[in-house]
């Protein structure tokens, strides 16, 4: 049995995710009860369905059985059960502005404002996501992306066993990266932000690439990462992960960032790891 438990920030995007696995032919629960998980389970296994493909909604809207939760992924794991946790998280800045748009009250804070709620759910949330197999920040995500991104996941991990390495670039002046697992800071390179021709391009342009590759510490930089990447994947897949994401950040995700995860991309496929590139804020 696949078994897909989607938990994460309120407002982060989980019904659009369970909809999307929907469409993945995967069969789906929303906002389940975390003690009702293995019972939810062996009734799945005793009823021999064809389709043994499960993805379930489990989150802070439980109140107090919310606790329950790692009790339970520990029973899952007793009954043979591998499941993946898919966690939904987004910047505050854009909860809250989800919240004000739909006109909601916070599960945790009802008659309250909606940034003490917040804190209190990514307190509550903070060990089930370091446990996650996935994370996605939906800051910036439209459904399209996201769909995508969970097809990556999910849709190519059934044609697949192969661990991926996902990499992001992103702007600083535009917020950290929430779901990455390794952070490396770029501004220490020559920046062609102020090389006037230069300026408005990219680093997916060829000009903008070869300036930004062409530097010493460049060039080490990429060999050390490589290097580390390399040693700790094969420790990563060890500890059950599916996914490694890797987050270039730049100033403004415009150009040092990108040019850096494109070669990484490019290196670590030619490698014969399985790559996705994405960037955030371009």
């Amino acid at each position: 049995m696949e078994f897909i438990i989607i938990t994460g920030m309120s407002g982060a995007g989980k019904s659009q995710a369970i909809n999307i696995l929907e469409d993945l032919n995967y069969y789906c629960m929303d906002n389940v009860p975390p003690a009702l998980l293995t019972k939810f389970a062996e009734l799945l296994k005793e009823s021999k369905r064809e389709n043994n493909k499960v993805a379930v909604v489990v989150d802070i809207r439980s109140g107090d059985f919310f606790t329950d939760l790692f009790k339970s992924l520990y029973d899952l794991k007793e009954m043979g059960i591998q499941y993946k946790v898919l966690f939904l998280d987004a910047k505050d800045e854009e909860l809250i502005k989800r919240y004000k748009e739909l006109r909601r009250p916070h599960p945790l804070n009802k008659n309250g404002n909606i940034i003490d709620g917040i804190k209190l759910e990514r307190e509550a949330l903070s060990e089930v996501k370091s446990r996650a197999n996935y994370i996605i920040d939906t800051s910036n995500k439209k459904i399209k992306q996201l769909k995508d991104e969970i097809y990556n996941f999910f849709e190519n991990e059934n044609k697949s066993d192969n661990f991926s390495v996902v990499i992001n670039s992103f702007g600083f002046k535009h917020g950290m990266l929430l779901d990455g697992d390794l952070i490396f800071d770029v501004r220490f390179l020559p920046n062609p932000y102020y090389i006037q021709e230069l300026k408005p391009k990219t680093g997916r342009d060829k000009d903008v690439k070869d300036y930004v590759l062409k530097w010493e510490q460049t060039i080490k930089f990429i060999d050390k990462l490589i290097d580390m990447l390399e040693f700790l994947v094969p420790y990563y897949i060890n500890e059950g992960k599916s996914q490694l994401i890797v987050g270039i950040g730049c100033t403004g995700g415009q150009h040092r960032s990108i040019a850096i995860a494109e070669e990484l991309g490019r290196i670590l496929s030619k490698n014969g790891y399985k790559v996705y590139v994405n960037h955030r804020d371009n």
